[in-house]
């Protein structure tokens, strides 16, 4: 048993949608414990319930029943909500989506600038933080560049450093490299490895790519709403 410290873990989550003959089950009694400075890669098919269990641990679509806990805190219960979610998600968990939804008419300094601001820093800070984020990611020399000048890996690079804004603890990432060629998917990929191993933060990422598994240090697959471990 890893001694890290939990960042995430679930108890039975199940979702279900609609009721009797319209019953769907997303996903049925998941368990799941990821550790800081552990990358995770979460496969499976279409519609086995990959995205609705990060929606659940991201706590934007809520378990029928089942505990999320996040650095040990129980957020959610079920439908039952401990606290503001729109806070501690802002404090505690960073996003990554398919496409990268940087805000087109800012720059690329400027668009992570944004989530610093919306946490409170401002001015010469946020402008410095933003930039030695980008830098982090291998960036900086792209700070005044708008997205339209970037290619699809640098914008996905821009999403990460706006997602560790919040110096969260975990990061959600659903299909990061859907858009992305090989070479640039491989790349992005491997920031997720850098970011949980360097920054001490866990990241679980959605993937239907195989190409690059070899960065993850846990695979865990899901097929009809159930999970289970991937062995070597």
């Amino acid at each position: 048993m890893s001694d890290k410290e939990i960042a995430v873990e679930t108890q039975g989550l199940t979702k279900i949608y609609g009721k009797g003959n319209t019953e769907v089950i997303a996903m049925l009694d998941v368990n799941l414990t990821v550790r800081r400075g552990e990358v995770v890669a979460l496969l499976g098919p279409s519609g086995s319930g990959k995205s609705t269990l990060l929606t659940a641990v991201g706590l934007i679509n809520p378990p029928t029943k089942g505990k999320v806990m996040i650095n040990g805190i129980l957020v959610l219960d079920g439908p039952d909500v401990f606290l503001n979610l729109t806070t501690f998600r802002r404090n505690h968990i960073g996003f990554v989506f398919q496409k990268s939804n940087l805000i087109p008419f800012l720059s690329a300094r400027e668009n992570v600038q944004v989530a610093l601001e919306l946490n409170g820093l401002t001015g010469r800070t946020a402008r410095k933080k933003a930039m030695s984020l980008l830098d982090y990611l291998g960036m900086s020399d792209r700070g005044d560049n708008f997205p339209a000048m970037l290619s699809g890996g640098q914008q996905q690079r821009v999403a990460v450093a706006r997602a560790l804004a919040n110096r969260p603890s975990l990061i959600l990432a659903d299909e990061p490299t859907a858009a992305l060629d090989s070479v640039r998917g491989r790349q992005v990929m491997e920031l997720f490895s850098k970011v949980a191993h360097e920054q001490n933060g866990a990241v679980i990422v959605v993937t239907h790519d195989h190409r690059a598994l070899d960065v993850f240090d846990l695979i865990y697959e899901m097929e009809d709403g159930k999970i289970r471990k991937k062995e070597d």
